[in-house]
């Protein structure tokens, strides 16, 4: 087992590397970076949510109910019982 992982390993490092010269766009390769912004800032942000956590919980909560509703209703039969009769009828 251990010669194996080291046979991989082995054989992993000998991969050639990609060439990654020449693959940024021309018009792409001047411009200047992202602005980075502080995490802090996106927390405080996030804290001051001008949802309540609890109106959230209830959207989830109906929007799982009503998918359990719907979960219901599709295991019933696909085709209702008086019209599976009136297909039966016909094949006969």
């Amino acid at each position: 087992m251990r010669f194996a992982l080291a046979l991989i390993a082995a054989l992993s490092a000998c991969t050639q590397f990609p060439e990654l010269d020449g693959t940024i766009a021309p018009d792409t390769s001047n411009t200047t970076p992202p602005e980075l912004i502080p995490l802090a800032g996106l927390i405080e942000r996030a804290n001051r949510s001008t949802t309540p956590a609890d109106a959230v919980i209830g959207n989830l909560e109906t929007r799982l109910s009503n998918l359990q509703n719907r979960a219901t209703r599709l295991r019933g039969p696909v085709i209702d019982p008086a019209t599976r009769a009136r297909m039966l009828r016909g094949v006969r």
